[in-house]
């Protein structure tokens, strides 16, 4: 790729971090002639911030966003897609889920799609959460059309003009689903990808929080109705 911008949203991650820089500084050596891996610390209380710190002081290539305090996961994406400064911009979680090597699956698709998506191919996690992600993604897809299986699998791939064209505004669980639709809206070409999923080795999740499912169904409603009212006025 001719330049990459890869970043991880981070909250209470210090064990994790050196793990993803160090994963992704092999990867993106090998597949983008420019890149820059960008640490988004959402007000952590441990000392993810401190050890991003020390990481970036110790390679250029490798900078760190702050987030005096936790503005939540929309936030820290917003952040980071704010951040971001080359020509094609990737995310993927903080808690070492994702393989980051499996960009390369992605990569055949550019730049024929502007946006390129991975869908979990067997998620590590409970039949629970698993079913709770089978009706959300169903509901999501019925609202919105947007044609992907698994539209909160955090680990994405974009043009980087699609946020020159896309206005976000969420600040919670939905970040994902508004970039999808607004980039659907926008015309831009989304394709999706099978990558593998594993279990969280540190630190705790947060995505099956009650309050976090309430404010994600909320949210979804309210992203219904501005999306419809701006669809009205001509806009993303």
């Amino acid at each position: 790729m001719p330049s990459l911008s890869a970043f991880f949203p981070a909250y209470n991650e210090e064990r994790n971090v050196p793990m993803m820089v160090e994963r992704m500084t092999a990867v993106l050596a090998r597949v983008a002639d420019d890149y820059e891996i960008i640490v988004v610390d959402d007000g952590s209380a441990d000392r993810t911030g401190a050890v991003a710190d020390e990481l970036a002081a110790a390679d250029p290539h490798v900078r760190v966003v702050h987030h005096p305090v936790n503005r939540g996961y929309g936030g820290a994406l917003k952040s980071g897609f704010a951040a971001s400064r080359k020509a094609y911009v990737f995310f993927t979680d903080g808690d070492g889920q994702f393989d980051v090597a499996e960009i390369e699956r992605l990569l055949p698709f550019v730049p024929e799609y502007d946006v390129v998506v991975g869908y979990r191919l067997d998620r590590a996690e409970g039949g629970l959460r698993k079913l709770n992600a089978a009706a959300w993604n169903g509901l999501v897809h019925r609202l919105f059309h947007i044609p992907v299986r698994d539209v909160d699998c955090a680990f994405k791939l974009f043009k980087r003009e699609v946020f020159d064209m896309v206005r976000v505004e969420a600040e919670g669980a939905m970040i994902s689903t508004e970039v999808l639709a607004r980039a659907v809206r926008a015309g831009f070409r989304v394709h999706e990808v099978g990558v593998h999923h594993y279990e969280r080795r540190h630190g705790t999740p947060t995505g099956a929080n009650p309050l976090v499912i309430v404010r994600a169904f909320y949210e979804l409603f309210k992203l219904y109705r501005r999306i419809t009212a701006d669809g009205a006025r001509g806009r993303a």
